[in-house]
């Protein structure tokens, strides 16, 4: 006679209820939101990585299945290898075959459902983990939280993965709600998500391991007190390891074929894949308590302290009060351990491991969602606590009280509702110029379609289109990619902006020095048109009023390249220092023309006049690299001359700095190598070189001075 399976005691009893208000809240605010998010995105821009990487590489791999693996194109680009692409292809495919020209607001419609997806199935958890009112409780959390709905409108690597994640834990809870003989259909369920979850970001392999831990702790836990390996419990303990194995070897088919990298040697490029992940190599500047940090060398607590900043507030009380209003009680334990198991472990490790993470905590969105249903188990368990109606009502409507503030954030600040900081940081004003905010290079769309409409043809500029600069290119290019019989897209580096031909330049502010930020500074005088969020520019237009930098640039460039003097030389060299000294008239602040006077007058070894310029380029940006390099040449070269030590402790000053700032910035070593050669203190030169050699161990200067300074010394006496 067959029995019923019983849901071990220390999982919470799901009884079956009658259609509640809850329940078709639930349903009722979940079709809400399966709406509104694709059409809350069809506002965005496109995310820094979609245009350069992801789309182009999703085209490359839609040729490869389409041609029946004869196009191998994919392979161009090996930096790409690594990334699991089905989400990316899925656009492609979907854009080729109803031949849609934006295909931007395509994938971020189809974006937007993977968020609606992972917001969906956090609130079936909180679901089964007690009632439909956590469910409830759960999905308004996550869809207010401004970090993870704005990231849902454009960022095809961290949401998707997001989404199959949550779903594969979704499935490993119900896989073990179903013991002791979970159905066929929830592991086919489960290995069909871990399968897309590995063939989104192959750290999707992590779930492997949750499975295995989580069916361990399961069996754990139900068996307290008893002999874990007896004989009696064996048959369980083989089918649990059965199941198990069938459902990994499952997921691992499944994403097989949805990756022509791993097709081609399955185990092999799956591990070579994740060493490569674990240690990726590519690391950008960010902006964190007011510095510019290289992303590998950032302090360990950025990931958990950029969470806690930007998550709502009732996020992590109701987190928190989950654990003494219920989560510790034995029938919620694995429950308990399960959640904050999979919030708290990739925090550790990427705190453990030092990972390279960058652009606030979008690497690891995937924990936020176990992390929302705690909260929303949380508030559900603070009012199961009270009897009185009023009571009751009172704490029902604390969590959504507590999310006015993200929900004000989001409706005026609407398409840049990750742009978002909670009241630990002050919000935007405790934020600004000390960490990163358009990351993700969201504003360039409303200023490419700002420039389109107010644009107008400089008499004075040269060709007959308007030249638009920016640093980030191919973004730009799609919304330029109708228009361009009258606009020019061309690069430009906001502090060499001086040197490029341009009529109007596009700079968001990520990159920008954290003191130019505070202090004003930033954005420059020719600014026409800012993206603000809560009142804060995080993007700036400009337009080109003056072009004498520019101008001076060319002359001094031609001037360079005749090696011998000459009057036409020194003519170009007139016409640069001229050019240069409009520029500053104009606008005081001109990096590229301080810097430049600086090197001419350096060349003409006119030693008090070039430091007079570098002093006003510091005095504006104390922490621009170039410009302290040319500080401590110039100092140098004034020692070499008066012999006096101030100016070789200044050189050191200005050197040391380089290296304090931007650690990668090789020429700093080499001049603070070189002070200590004036001083005759070869041991500190040839220290500080081999510290450079760790940055660049082929950097030619570095290289000889070190040899010089080793065969010195080995031929002391």
């Amino acid at each position: 006679m067959k029995t019923k399976n019983k849901v071990p005691k220390f999982i919470p009893e799901i009884k079956k209820e009658k259609p509640s208000i809850w329940k078709i809240s639930f349903i009722t605010i979940a079709v809400i939101m399966g709406l509104l998010l694709p059409i809350l995105s069809l506002d965005s821009g496109n995310s820094g990585d979609e245009d350069t990487w992801q789309y182009p590489q999703g085209e490359r791999i839609y040729s490869f299945y389409t041609s029946f693996g004869q196009d191998t194109t994919y392979k161009s680009v090996p930096e790409m290898n690594p990334y699991g692409m089905w989400f990316d292809t899925l656009t492609v495919a979907v854009v080729k075959v109803f031949k849609i020209d934006n295909y931007a607001t395509m994938r971020h419609i189809l974006n937007a459902l993977m968020g609606f997806l992972a917001i969906l199935f956090a609130g079936l958890f909180a679901k089964n983990c007690k009632n439909w009112r956590a469910g409830v409780i759960t999905m308004v959390l996550l869809f207010l939280s401004p970090r993870f709905l704005g990231h849902s409108f454009n960022n095809p690597k961290d949401i998707p993965f997001a989404a199959m994640f949550m779903i594969s834990l979704y499935f490993i809870h119900k896989f073990i709600l179903e013991y002791p003989k979970p159905s066929l259909k929830t592991s086919i369920k489960l290995a069909v998500a871990m399968g897309l979850a590995v063939s989104t970001r192959v750290g999707g392999v992590l779930l492997y391991a949750y499975f295995g831990l989580f069916l361990a702790a399961f069996y754990m836990f139900k068996n307290q007190y008893k002999d874990y390996f007896s004989k009696s419990n064996k048959p369980i303990i083989n089918r649990l390891i059965f199941r198990y194995i069938l459902v990994v070897f499952g997921a691992f088919i499944v994403t097989i074929p949805l990756w022509p990298y791993i097709m081609s040697a399955p185990i092999k490029n799956t591990i070579e894949a994740f060493k490569v992940m674990s240690h990726y190599v590519v690391s950008l500047r960010q902006n964190f308590e007011g510095i510019l940090y290289w992303s590998d060398s950032l302090p360990a607590t950025y990931t958990p302290q950029f969470i806690l900043m930007t998550i709502p507030i009732a996020v992590i009380i109701g987190s928190i009060a989950y654990l003494f209003a219920g989560g510790l009680k034995k029938k919620n334990r694995f429950n308990t351990f399960m959640l904050y198991f999979a919030f708290i472990f990739p925090v550790f490790w990427i705190m453990y491991s030092k990972a390279n993470v960058y652009g606030g905590w979008r690497h690891a969105m995937f924990i936020y969602p176990p992390l929302v249903i705690t909260a929303g188990l949380g508030f559900d368990a603070l009012i199961d606590l009270v009897k009185n109606k009023y009571g009751k009502i009172a704490l029902t409507s604390l969590p959504f009280l507590m999310l006015i503030t993200p929900l004000t954030h989001i409706v005026r600040n609407h398409p840049y509702e990750y742009v978002y900081f909670n009241e630990f940081t002050g919000g935007m004003k405790g934020a600004y110029g000390v960490y990163e905010l358009d990351y993700y290079f969201h504003s360039l769309r409303e200023a490419s379609e700002w420039i389109q409409e107010n644009a107008t043809k400089d008499p004075n500029s040269t060709g007959d289109k308007i030249k638009v600069g920016a640093w980030l290119i191919p973004p730009i290019s799609y919304f330029f990619r109708n228009d361009t019989a009258r606009f020019d897209i061309t690069f430009t580096r906001y502090y060499e902006r001086g040197n490029s031909d341009w009529d109007y330049a596009i700079f968001v502010n990520t990159g920008i020095r954290p003191e130019q930020l505070q202090n004003g500074i930033w954005p420059p005088k020719n600014t026409v048109h800012t993206i603000d969020v809560d009142g804060k520019p995080i993007c700036a237009i400009l337009k080109r009023e003056n072009r004498d930098d520019y101008f001076g640039n060319l002359a001094k460039y031609n001037a360079d390249n005749i090696k011998e003097n000459s009057p036409e030389k020194m003519a170009f060299i007139e016409e640069a220092i001229h050019r240069f000294e409009k520029a500053i008239e104009y606008d005081p602040v001109n990096e590229t023309a301080l810097l430049s006077l600086t090197e001419i007058y350096m060349s003409m070894q006119k030693l008090d006049t070039a430091m007079l310029y570098i002093d006003k380029l510091l005095s504006v940006n104390p922490s621009y690299e170039s410009g302290l390099n040319y500080k401590g040449w110039i100092s140098m070269q004034m020692f070499d001359v008066s012999q006096n030590p101030a100016l070789l402790e200044d050189a050191a000053k200005a050197f040391g700095r380089i290296i304090q700032v931007n650690y990668k910035f090789i020429y700093g070593y080499y001049g603070l190598a070189m002070v200590y050669v004036r001083k005759n203190d070869v041991n500190n030169a040839l220290q500080v070189l081999e510290d450079g050699m760790k940055i660049d161990p082929q950097f030619p200067p570095i290289v000889q001075l070190y040899n010089q300074l080793r065969t010195y010394n080995s031929g002391k006496p």
